[in-house]
């Protein structure tokens, strides 16, 4: 190899961001794919907040070599590489509580990491409460944080924002509209930001998975159809292996962020013949229904 080529691939191998101390904050970080993103980016260099509504956040934290406090009492460290905050991302005087910790416990925030999510209702849900609920944790919070991180990142000249979505929103949730709905939506704002702000020296990425086991993928619903839907899709990965992908395309500064790569295809074919996908998921959501209605048959004469 040419030293012209060498230094060509040494500099294409390089990342475009390094997360080597920077300041982050990773909602839904008590479990799952956040304490993934947490764990990664702490052994890439970078100091976090693992915020969180489950005091749960606070164990996950003290694994990470942190002094793990939170609440107006704590003493700042801004030494420690993880400290955990319990609260209610998903709501404005949350996200400034929370904010204002990562300031007073990390000195600022360089990247924000949006992945608190809730599976939300089956089908339609039943009432405007139903809705309410997913689109404050699953969107509101991304606009939220948005709104509060991009002018100080526009006064910085840089900062990064990451929302965790799924491959439902490029795809869709058989089982259920609210999830659906809601991380399309969340596809859509990342991906208004990152050419929005880009001028700015800011950045944007959406988090896209199919299967990861972690409790979401769980709560929705053991053995239906809206589980099937995505375990029989393809491999359900390790929380891990999603954070090891998300944070090498991030430092690639890459938007689109597959850690299931068959899912590019699978948008591809959509959006190549939209009526054509329709029809094709239509059929396989009423595969999906009577293997559900057979198995529940099944289930109940084994009771009697």
């Amino acid at each position: 190899m040419s030293t012209a080529e060498n230094s060509a691939k040494t500099s294409a191998d390089s990342p475009k961001t390094s997360v080597v101390d920077k300041r982050v904050i990773v909602t839904g970080a008590a479990g799952g794919i956040g304490a993934a993103l947490a764990t990664e980016l702490i052994a890439r260099g970078a100091r976090v907040v693992l915020a969180d509504l489950s005091p749960a956040v606070t164990e996950t934290a003290t694994t990470l070599e942190s002094p793990a406090e939170s609440g107006p009492d704590a003493g700042a460290d801004t030494t420690g590489s993880a400290h955990a905050w319990v609260g209610d991302v998903s709501s404005v005087a949350g996200i400034d509580e929370l904010i204002a910790f990562a300031d007073d416990r990390l000195g600022g925030v360089d990247m924000y990491f949006a992945n608190a999510g809730i599976i939300g209702p089956g089908e339609l849900g039943e009432n405007d409460a139903d809705w309410d609920a997913i689109i404050d944790v699953n969107l509101r919070a991304h606009i939220r944080a948005a709104q509060a991180l991009i002018p100080r990142w526009q006064e910085a000249g840089e900062g990064y924002f990451v929302a965790t979505a799924s491959a439902a929103g490029l795809l869709t949730q058989i089982g259920s509209a609210a999830y659906s709905v809601t991380k399309h939506a969340s596809v859509g704002f990342a991906e208004w930001l990152a050419l929005t702000y880009r001028d700015d020296g800011i950045r944007a990425s959406v988090i896209a998975p199919m299967g990861v086991d972690t409790d979401l993928l769980r709560a929705s619903g053991a053995d239906g159809p809206a589980q099937a839907a995505v375990t029989e899709a393809g491999t359900v990965l390790t929380p891990a292996a999603v954070a090891n992908v998300a944070l090498d395309a991030v430092e690639a500064e890459q938007f689109l962020i597959l850690p299931h790569p068959e899912v590019l295809d699978m948008y591809r074919m959509k959006g190549s013949d939209y009526d054509r996908w329709l029809a094709g998921m239509s059929r396989y959501q009423h595969r999906l229904n009577e293997a559900n209605r057979l198995n529940e048959e099944t289930t109940h004469a084994g009771n009697d």
